[in-house]
């Protein structure tokens, strides 16, 4: 089993000029023990659940280059980019960027996105839902077009939403055939749907019987159109919190996950500024999780 870093909170000790430095020494930290990945979600304000929607959040795709530069190993990538935020083009020539500038690290994550009041806030226009799952698939099948051989496609697009008259992508990615593509969300009609058709590795929530019935509903669709399943990776987002739980029953819960199918388990990690949290994951758990 590999084993992510997602880092969703800034608000570290040392308030807003320490930032970047804290964030530098997790990423490396977490690099040098051999964490498989490292993610930033795409989100401008702080969401519920982690904190309040004043605390410090930053840009995604800025903070992936600056990790970019601070990593040498770990694969790299937001956990999910919301859609409508960015043109298909923009996504893909980001993404690109990334890889190229991290020696072929990067990660394309994206999905429908849910933050109305965030997107309402700073004057994202926020389409219905139905209208975002028709972006995010327009948006893909751009990618697949772009990432083929050395410059793109260099064809025309015409979607329902989005128009191009070169689908041209230069410098091409060091990825190959592609950067990978995650779809984030568990929707079963239409993301594992999307999942199926278009990704290279799903990130669904829940305990291990929820997940799996998520891969299998995966296995479902890849079915009807005749891919081989094994041919996505399959993660889940998790919580570590070395407070409450010791190393044998994080490995014990991890296990539970791996019996359900997953094969990348992301984890945001309490207090992670603290190195000695990144510190015992290393020691205690990324060991016994390789052989899961």
């Amino acid at each position: 089993m590999k084993l992510g870093l997602q880092i969703p909170s800034f608000s570290w000790p040392g308030g807003t000029a320490a930032i970047g430095p804290t964030l530098a020494r997790v990423a490396r930290q977490a690099d040098d023990i051999g964490m498989d990945s490292i993610w930033v979600m795409d989100h401008f304000f702080q969401i519920r659940g982690v904190g309040r929607q004043e605390e410090p959040m930053l840009e995604g795709w800025t903070a992936l280059g600056y990790l970019a530069a601070h990593t040498s190993q770990a694969r790299l990538g937001l956990l999910v980019g919301g859609v409508h935020y960015r043109l298909p083009g923009l996504w893909v020539k980001a993404a690109t960027t990334l890889d190229v500038l991290s020696g072929g690290r990067a990660w394309l994550g994206i999905g429908a996105a849910w933050n109305e009041a965030e997107s309402r806030s700073l004057g994202f226009p926020f389409p219905p839902l139905g209208e975002r799952f028709e972006m995010l698939e327009e948006t893909l099948r751009i990618a697949h077009e772009m990432w083929q051989g050395e410059r793109g496609t260099e064809a025309e697009f015409h979607g329902r939403h989005f128009h191009a008259t070169r689908l041209m992508n230069s410098p091409q990615s060091i990825s190959r055939p592609r950067i990978p593509i995650m779809i984030g969300g568990g929707g079963e009609r239409k993301t594992l749907r999307l999942v199926a058709r278009y990704a290279d590795a799903t990130n669904v929530f829940g305990g291990p019987e929820m997940i799996a019935h998520k891969y299998e509903v995966i296995r479902e669709h890849c079915a009807e159109i005749g891919r081989d399943p094994e041919e996505i990776e399959r993660s889940t987002l998790q919580t570590l919190n070395l407070g409450r739980e010791t190393p044998r029953q994080i490995i014990d819960r991890l296990g539970e996950l791996a019996d359900a199918g997953t094969q990348q388990v992301i984890v945001s990690v309490v207090d992670v500024s603290d190195p000695s949290q990144l510190e015992t994951i290393g020691r205690d758990i990324l060991p016994q999780v390789r052989s899961l």
